[in-house]
């Protein structure tokens, strides 16, 4: 049985706990754009040819999977219908979904989503440009994490961008924890090695660290990333033990972009993709994975902040691709 049955089965008919519900509605865009031109594509064609995987390859670089994974996809597409004799469409998209799970499942690092979490004080350093949601997605996460019982703390090391450290300040007021917030334009250097040692003092699980979403050229960056690391290595061994970088869905290709240039300057751990919601492209996810190797570790799926999802590899191919075809 393909994946394809496997999740129709999976999920039709079956009531669906809140994830999978954030996941269906969050991707309905993208299912919309991407599933119903496949149903299409498949319905205009009796069976595959030349043309038929032209026009699919069309399809998965306009929903962003990017241009060299949909070579690849579609190549490896033709080369089983070649040896396998499939000739009907939906057996061709039943092998899409495939082929989609195993490329994503076996490239770079290893799949972890929750942050992981070390004995003492566990460093998590958030980078992203400015306008993709970084600090919503911080917030979202202290708050996923003192759901589940852990003291976060936040420290605002966007000093150099107006009203940044305001604005977490206003998020760590509304949920309760607490923040180390350093003057405008100080040293964000300066603002994390304070954080640290009051984590230190106080006991707290997870201490999350805010970046500048802008510096001039990519050596700049990587001199205030460096340094910021490490002072945090200085005060709690080992940190920062996750860095996150926060990409915006709806900026397509250009996100994929940013991600490459931040994986040059600083130890990637893992990606979070906000605005899912706001996209017709979802095969930016897939994008990623493939150029990076670095694993999408959240999702940000709507306005509320229960809508940062964990990444679910089954939910995100169900959302994709079937959502619409079961109301359990």
């Amino acid at each position: 049985m393909g994946l394809f049955s496997f999740l129709r089965n999976k999920f039709k008919g079956q009531p669906k706990d809140e994830a999978t519900k954030t996941y269906e509605k969050g991707m309905s865009k993208s299912r919309k754009a991407f599933a119903s031109k496949l149903d299409e594509l498949s319905k205009r064609y009796k069976k595959v040819d030349q043309e038929y995987f032209e026009e699919l390859e069309e399809i998965l670089i306009e929903s962003d999977v990017g241009v060299e994974l949909s070579l690849s996809l579609c190549e490896k597409l033709l080369d089983k219908s070649a040896k396998e004799g499939l000739t009907d469409p939906k057996a061709i998209n039943d092998a899409l979904v495939d082929l989609m799970f195993v490329d994503y499942a076996t490239k770079g690092d290893s799949i972890v989503n929750e942050v992981r979490f070390v004995p003492g004080v566990t460093v998590l350093l958030v980078v992203g440009v400015n306008g993709v949601g970084k600090t919503t997605s911080i917030a979202k996460l202290a708050y996923r994490y003192k759901k589940t019982g852990k003291k976060v703390m936040l420290a605002a090391g966007d000093t150099f961008r107006a009203g940044a450290v305001e604005q977490l300040s206003v998020w760590a007021d509304r949920l309760g924890i607490e923040i180390m917030k350093g003057k405008e334009n100080e040293d964000p250097a300066s603002v994390a090695f304070a954080a640290a040692k009051k984590a230190k003092e106080e006991g707290v699980d997870l201490l999350i660290v805010d970046t500048a979403g802008r510096q001039q050229t990519k050596a700049n960056l990587m001199q205030e990333l460096g340094k910021i690391s490490r002072v945090l290595g200085k005060e709690i061994e080992g940190a920062p033990h996750e860095t996150f970088l926060i990409i915006d869905a709806t900026t397509g290709q250009n996100g994929v972009l940013q991600a490459r240039s931040f994986k040059e300057v600083t130890n990637l751990t893992g990606i979070v993709v906000t605005k899912m919601d706001g996209t017709s492209k979802g095969g930016i996810i897939l994008s990623i994975r493939d150029e990076l190797g670095v694993p999408v570790r959240f999702m940000g799926l709507g306005e509320r902040m229960e809508d940062l999802e964990e990444f679910d590899l089954d939910k995100y191919l169900y959302g994709l691709l079937l959502g619409d075809e079961s109301n359990g």
